[in-house]
């Protein structure tokens, strides 16, 4: 096998949740470059459709991640899994005082339950092919971020779950996690629309300066890492956590 071949995802079929828009999709549409068959899976459906059309060996699998019988349906559905993707998520801007409970039981339901639920239905799959879950976390699952509360939370018990997994299944299933830091994407933009709406092109230009590297990431350099972490080139990685965030965390 050349350097080249070891990254290929030939015969492979991956569920990637989050594929409508932004990580997720950018994750989709390099696995099938690669070789994968992709069941594309999102609760937005019209967007998960335009997505759909433009991604050859992809089907569209509309589910909620935080509804546990959608979630086992999904996997009836899919049948075979060789990769899991967590990439679904939602954020949230507040401290702790500012946090309502409501808004972190949201957060939990889906950054945290809906990660679970979707671990929990792929395994039996998973170790029958010795498979790959990667999970999305985030830099603020590992430093806090300030206004964050919840969303620190959320990916801290990601990254948890991620080495816990790889704890108990060593010989059966691969479980990692990215962290990148802030991505440029429709979930920045959604953020910059939902709390920075008369000031977007401030907070953007703070974003990008965030990273030391002087600007946000791309979803394309993302996925790139993500293809690496599920492909064969990366057999011996388990229970890791990989940083992506343009120097944030080191310093």
């Amino acid at each position: 096998m050349s350097l080249l071949d070891s990254f290929r995802l030939d015969r492979k079929r991956a569920l990637v949740t989050g594929a409508a828009s932004g990580i997720g999709q950018a994750i989709a549409e390099l696995f099938t470059e690669a070789g994968a068959a992709v069941a594309l899976v999102d609760i937005d459906h019209d967007r998960l459709q335009n997505v759909s059309r433009h991604i050859a060996r992809s089907s569209m699998q509309v589910c909620d991640i935080t509804n546990e019988r959608q979630v086992q349906q999904l996997l009836a559905n899919v049948g075979e899994v060789d990769i899991l993707v967590n990439c679904a998520g939602i954020g949230l801007v507040g401290t702790a005082e500012e946090t309502e409970l409501a808004d972190w039981q949201r957060l939990f339901r889906v950054n945290v339950e809906g990660t679970f639920l979707m671990i929990k239905a792929a395994l039996p799959a998973l170790k029958q092919k010795k498979g790959s879950i990667l999970n999305i976390g985030s830099v603020a699952g590992i430093v806090g971020v300030k206004r964050r509360f919840a969303y620190c939370a959320t990916k801290g018990a990601v990254i948890a779950m991620t080495k816990q997994i790889a704890a108990d299944y060593p010989m059966e299933v691969r479980c990692n996690c990215i962290a990148p830091g802030t991505v440029e994407s429709p979930f920045v933009e959604g953020y910059l629309e939902k709390f920075h709406s008369h000031e977007k092109e401030k907070v953007r230009a703070e974003l990008h300066q965030r990273q030391p590297i002087g600007r946000m990431g791309r979803p394309d350099e993302i996925a790139k890492l993500a293809l690496y972490v599920s492909s064969s080139a990366a057999e011996f990685m388990n229970g890791s956590v990989i940083t992506i965030d343009g120097g944030w965390t080191a310093v």
